[in-house]
């Protein structure tokens, strides 16, 4: 008997018996066994291919699954007909190399043996990379199950690259990895950006598992795929392996995050940055070190996606930025960079601003996230946030607010002075974070009125006119957009009635950027700031509210009085924390329970709604049916897929 089958048969009694202690079945799986083998199946030949070795997962039927330990090394006596042929086909490997191609069936992205499971073994211990199969795959049915359509994703990736051995663990990922490299998944590749992917990858894996990445709960792919959002794909191909470890290790905790259960510490009072600050123990050695003064004032840099005169989110950062300034009068300056609406134009104000030797940085749009985390790693010395929400990075902090408890007064207070039991409700586009804003206001107007029902129409909807819409509709009482546009004073914004064209306005939400840039900027100027480092794996999310008086609701003196006096009843039970708006038993339109009585939802699921409340009449709509001007945003935090 060969030595080699002694070793690899030492090495498959190990795995079996790991295995076996670990409660895992100690053998191979057999494809058959989890097929429905009673109802038809689609197969489609792939022909003749190299597929890896290491995405083989076991055998088709279970004739030889037990002569195999689950790392495919060989289980049988030493002195078995088997281990004899194993170690012919070993010594003919190692002599001149096995080239009669197996037969597999690929399955959900994994290949099942059907004719050549001793070649696999022994290619397997030997380290080879891949081996050539003819190929048939068996594609499941479409169920909705999440599983199944990151596959069917992953079919569509092989028909344009005949490329394996890049897999991700969430559906958009190969879409993604497509669009950077300059390509679809609709139309082929050309053989050369094929081969320079998979070489780039092959060196990428190299090192990424030389680093442990395997022990991370994400795939090859998804690590990758992070890496190029970064670094070009050129860098992989040119540069030497101590290059991209170096650029590797940088992004680690980024990749940490990404794989982390825990990765979000959402800091919603500033009182828990307050603490953190303290608990770290390094507090004071920051404020001492850091002394702002007109001489050596803190230089902050805002990047604005276009300029306040046409954009009402813009206006309200420009005037937040002018009360900081005026507030610091030369401890504090500032610049602005505007219209910065595409990656390149970010990146080189980013630039900019670190040259004029900005320490803070601000990215007032979620667009802006992806140039806005590159810049980041590589320049870890300047501190940079990103307004938004359910973007988690651990070299970028974000922060946003609250704006779902003022919505929650307003539709209090609309359901208590409408004519009707139907209420407008413009929204602007579907994006994480402001679900919750129309959900909150239709629950306050459910709450003091229990019929009340919300028609719901978006603003960035192509062919939709809403003020026409509520007209048509005899709809008078209506929550408008929540800014208004120094170019254009319109009067439909916030909560306003619409009688026979007179408009009322009852009440408009405030987002004090002011107030919580002056929160932020305190915490440099103190030094609680850089005290509170991301640990490894976390990313720091401040997510205000009103009791941080970051957001407020004001209300017209045109109010009954007995109005007036309901919403600062709820308005305190609500920033004491009596009063929760989504607390105990709520419906979506599809009738699920999203909350048990005596339950609240949690911050994270708040911020991820992706459902419209049972009392709302209208829908989420796709991204295609929205205006283009909304794509850079919900490319990266829309609810809704392309």
């Amino acid at each position: 008997m060969s030595e080699d089958y002694v070793k690899a048969h030492q090495t498959a009694k190990k795995e079996y018996k790991k295995a076996v202690s670990e409660g895992r079945y100690p053998y191979l799986p057999a494809l058959d066994d989890f097929l429905d083998t009673g109802s038809q199946k689609n197969e489609i030949s792939l022909g003749v291919t190299e597929i890896p070795l290491w995405m083989v997962a076991g055998t088709k039927t279970a004739g030889r699954q037990t002569a195999f330990s689950p790392g495919f090394m060989p289980l049988l006596a030493e002195k078995s007909e088997f281990a004899s042929k194993w170690s012919n086909l070993c010594n003919a490997q190692l002599n001149e190399g096995l080239r009669d191609p197996i037969l597999a069936y690929e399955y959900m992205n994994r290949f099942y043996v059907q004719e050549g499971n001793k070649r696999v073994s022994v290619l397997k211990y030997v380290g080879a990379y891949s081996i050539s199969a003819s190929v048939t795959r068996i594609l499941p049915e479409k169920n909705g199950d999440p599983e199944v359509e990151l596959y069917y994703e992953f079919v569509d990736f092989y028909q344009v690259t005949h490329l394996f051995e890049i897999t991700f663990s969430e559906k958009g990922r190969y879409a993604a990895l497509a669009k950077i490299v300059g390509f679809d998944l609709k139309n082929p590749w050309p053989d050369e950006a094929v081969e320079k992917l998979k070489s780039a990858f092959l060196t990428f894996s190299d090192i990424f598992e030389a680093k442990g990445g395997n022990r991370l709960s994400m795939t090859g792919g998804d690590a990758f795929l992070l890496y190029l959002e970064i670094y070009s794909l050129e860098s992989l191909l040119y540069e030497s392996k101590d290059t991209i470890s170096k650029r590797l290790s940088r992004i680690w905790k980024e990749l940490l995050t990404q794989t982390s259960q825990d990765s979000i510490e959402l800091l919603e009072v500033p009182e828990d940055a307050q603490v953190d600050a303290v608990k770290s123990g390094v507090r004071k050695l920051f404020s001492g070190a850091l002394t702002y003064t007109e001489n050596k004032p803190l230089n902050i840099a805002f990047l604005y996606e276009r300029s306040p005169e046409d954009s009402r989110w813009v206006y309200g950062h420009e005037l937040g930025r002018l009360e900081l300034e005026d507030k610091y009068d030369g401890v504090v300056k500032t610049r602005t960079y505007v219209d910065c609406m595409t990656d390149d134009v970010v990146e080189k104000a980013l630039e900019d601003a670190k040259k004029a030797g900005c320490q803070l940085i601000f990215t007032t749009s979620a667009s802006m996230m992806a140039p806005t985390l590159r810049f980041a790693i590589r320049n870890p010395s300047v501190s940079v946030l990103n307004c938004s929400v359910n973007l988690s990075h651990n070299a970028v902090r974000t922060y946003h607010s609250r704006m779902y408890e003022a919505k929650f007064l307003m539709g209090a207070l609309g359901a208590t002075i409408s004519d009707s039991d139907v209420i407008g409700y413009v929204a602007d586009m579907p994006a994480y974070g402001l679900i919750a804003n129309i959900n909150a206001f239709a629950i306050g107007a459910a709450l003091v009125r229990p019929k009340a029902k919300i028609l719901l129409k978006w603003s960035t909807q192509k062919g939709v006119d809403w003020k026409q819409d509520f007209t048509w509709e005899n709809i008078s009482t209506i929550s408008g957009p929540d800014f208004i546009r120094p170019d254009l004073p319109e009067r439909e914004y916030g909560l306003y009635q619409n009688k026979d064209g007179n408009l009322i306005r009852l009440a408009a939400p405030i987002w004090q950027w002011g107030k919580y840039y002056d929160l932020i900027v305190g915490m440099v100027l103190d030094g609680s700031f850089q005290a509170t480092l991301p640990k490894g794996g976390q990313s720091i999310n401040y997510w205000y509210g009103m009791s941080a008086g970051v957001i407020d609701v004001i209300l017209s003196q045109k109010l009954s009085p007995y109005s007036s006096r309901l919403m600062k009843m709820l308005r305190s039970l609500l920033i004491k924390g009596e009063l929760v708006p989504f607390e105990g038993s709520l419906r979506s339109q599809d009738g699920v329970i999203r909350a048990e009585e005596g339950t609240i939802l949690t911050s994270e699921e708040i911020i991820r709604m992706d459902w419209l409340n049972d009392n709302i009449i209208g829908e989420i709509p796709e991204t295609w049916k929205l205006y283009d001007s909304t794509k850079n945003i919900l490319k990266v935090s829309g609810v809704m897929e392309e």
